[in-house]
């Protein structure tokens, strides 16, 4: 299982910014900024890294807030398997910036665009943005696209 990263800024008014994906795994799906880790690299380290990849904003590992992990399961594809480190974090420099791979914009909480989004974001990410920490499992059908199962929880940790 490929572990990976996934980390959304928040603004200060609250907004969330998001990347629509313009290649790749998740392409034409607005998401958070994240990927796999290199060899030696912390989650927190890849977090930052790729959110700098991505959108060109600078964050410490220091500032990132730990969300929880999700273990996402692709029925048709093992190899698409991963597990998920989420951040939230909300000090950065810098500007969001378009890159190769990513769309950037930030979005007011309840005008998220999760019929763009993977299926299972619209049931956890309103709890993150609730203040819940989770841990959980997604599912996806043969397609690729639809929820087969999920099971999320509150993670004390």
């Amino acid at each position: 299982m490929r572990p990976t990263t996934l980390c959304f800024p928040v603004a200060a008014d609250g907004r969330l910014l998001l990347g629509c994906k313009k290649r790749g795994f998740g392409n034409g799906k607005w998401n958070g900024f994240g990927g796999k880790l290199e060899p030696g690299e912390s989650f927190r380290e890849c977090a930052v890294r790729e959110l700098y990849e991505e959108v060109s904003l600078l964050a410490e590992p220091e500032a990132l807030e730990y969300m929880g992990f999700l273990d996402f399961h692709f029925t048709a594809a093992p190899a698409a398997d991963h597990i998920t480190y989420i951040y939230f974090v909300k000090t950065w420099t810098g500007n969001a910036t378009e890159s190769e791979e990513m769309e950037p914009r930030f979005f007011a909480v309840d005008q998220l665009p999760y019929d763009r989004m993977w299926q299972s974001d619209r049931v956890w990410l309103p709890r993150l943005i609730k203040g819940e920490r989770i841990k959980g499992r997604v599912i996806f059908a043969p397609d690729g696209e639809t929820v087969q199962s999920l099971e999320i929880k509150e993670d004390r940790q």
